[in-house]
């Protein structure tokens, strides 16, 4: 249906004849004789029928001009069918670990050895993918964290900056601490009723400037849940000079410091040993009750002024073509 946004522009409409009625009547007087037209006098060959409507033409053109560029003032829109937006979600913000040691190649994707960071890529592809209706962000943390999108709708913009995370882009250090108080903060400057960190790393806190666990107490007071993930396996093989060796690639993971900062902030904490186990994680995750929203109703606008607008263009034509060729 249409809809004016600028109704009050109607005001304007008897602004000429306010003009025409606070004129002097002697100026009135003389501009009428100016407007005089020699042209009507001609040898009589015009008849009386002409002229009325000659004069009749005159009045209506510059009015309807003036009604035409009101109309366009009034900016007229067209209202669209009610589009209704998603009404449920939560805020969901990724942590991820790039440090040097998301190298580590001791898991499989398509039966060939990659290291932890391109598993966490294609594990998150997926999952970025189903969120939909919530609000993600994305923290990348090594020595230092680096808030890379804010919280937003925008699923296919996190999902391309979680592809071109780079190993070591941070720094070769993890400061787990840092990356959490980080989240926190954004998080608190967008309050919702459901808050999620998601926290993957595959080491323990050797950097930053806050402790992990003060992190987390903070994080709790804010009312966001944590969701710890310990990614690497436990066994590998490495060539040695005697053949081979079985080694722990996780040795350095600080369980225990997850441990705590999933129940410090009433989440959970998960053990990532190969695709497999991460994937499963995710989907467990993906569970969580979405935070209920108020519904928004979005109805499209179409403008429409340009159509007065272009009316008014013609009919100024006309009366140039009209008073230009009586003048002549």
């Amino acid at each position: 249906m249409p809809e004016l946004l600028w109704p009050y522009a109607l005001a304007l409409l008897p602004l000429p004849l306010i003009f025409r009625w606070l004129l002097p009547a002697r100026t009135r007087q003389q501009a009428a004789l100016k407007v005089a037209d020699t042209g009507f006098w001609q040898t009589g060959t015009e008849s009386h029928a002409t002229v009325t409507s000659r004069s009749t033409l005159g009045a209506l053109l510059p009015t309807l001009l003036w009604l035409c560029l009101v109309a366009a003032l009034t900016r007229p829109v067209w209202i669209g069918e009610p589009v209704r937006l998603p009404a449920e979600g939560r805020d969901l913000m990724l942590a991820v670990d790039i440090s040097g040691s998301m190298d580590t190649a001791d898991m499989e994707l398509n039966g060939r050895p990659v290291n932890r960071l391109e598993i966490v890529k294609h594990v998150l592809n997926d999952f970025i993918s189903r969120r939909e209706g919530d609000r993600l962000g994305l923290i990348l943390f090594g020595s230092n964290a680096y808030l890379q999108t804010p919280l937003t709708f925008d699923r296919e913009t996190v999902r391309t900056f979680m592809n071109e995370a780079a190993l070591g882009l941070a720094g070769k250090q993890t400061a787990i601490g840092d990356a959490i108080a980080l989240a926190a903060k954004r998080m608190r400057d967008t309050p919702a009723e459901s808050q999620v960190l998601v926290l993957l790393t595959d080491g323990e806190n050797t950097a930053g400037t806050i402790d992990p666990i003060r992190a987390a107490e903070l994080a709790a007071e804010t009312g966001i849940r944590i969701y710890t993930i310990g990614m690497g396996a436990d066994r590998m093989e490495v060539p040695s000079f005697f053949g081979s060796r079985t080694i722990n690639p996780s040795r350095e993971l600080d369980e225990e410091s997850l441990q705590t900062i999933a129940d410090l902030t009433a989440g959970r904490f998960y053990r990532a040993r190969d695709t497999s186990e991460l994937s499963q994680i995710y989907g467990l995750i993906d569970q969580l009750e979405p935070t209920e929203r108020e519904q928004k109703v979005y109805r499209p606008q179409t403008s429409l002024f340009h159509w007065p607008l272009l009316a008014a263009l013609l009919i100024s034509f006309v009366i140039a073509f009209v008073y230009g060729g009586r003048r002549r």
